[in-house]
């Protein structure tokens, strides 16, 4: 994958996380993050503002450095970690219980009912 192919690839991913978990408006990942500014975190926005800074650095010039796209894709990757939302552990841990505990109340009302559910079953 080509250097250019990388920029654009990263660039879509954050602006479609800015658009659809923050409702931002505009076209381009400046606009974007302007519109939608009291909502992200700072070091979020100079993180984008560096990332469009390379971008435009490293689809201007002929010559790409390897350095500044190492560095672009690196900040592309923490941008798209800070901005997708996650689920708290404690909501994970309550699905899970109750799962458990609804499946143990069925294995015990089955055990304890079984004559009759047998019967209706015709086993």
């Amino acid at each position: 994958m080509s250097d250019i192919e990388k920029v654009v690839l990263h660039t879509r991913r954050l602006e479609r996380l800015l658009r659809e978990q923050y409702h931002a408006k505009g076209q381009g990942l400046l606009e974007l993050t302007e519109s939608c500014s009291s909502r992200l975190p700072h070091d979020v926005m100079k993180k984008i503002h560096l990332i469009a800074e390379i971008r435009q650095q490293i689809l201007d010039e002929d010559e790409t450095n390897i350095e500044s796209t190492t560095a672009f894709v690196q900040a592309c990757i923490e941008c798209e970690k800070e901005l997708t939302p996650r689920s708290g552990r404690f909501i994970w841990g309550v699905a899970i219980l109750l799962m458990i505990a609804m499946t143990l109340g069925a294995l015990l009302f089955y055990s304890i009912h079984w004559d009759v559910v047998a019967q209706h079953l015709k086993l």
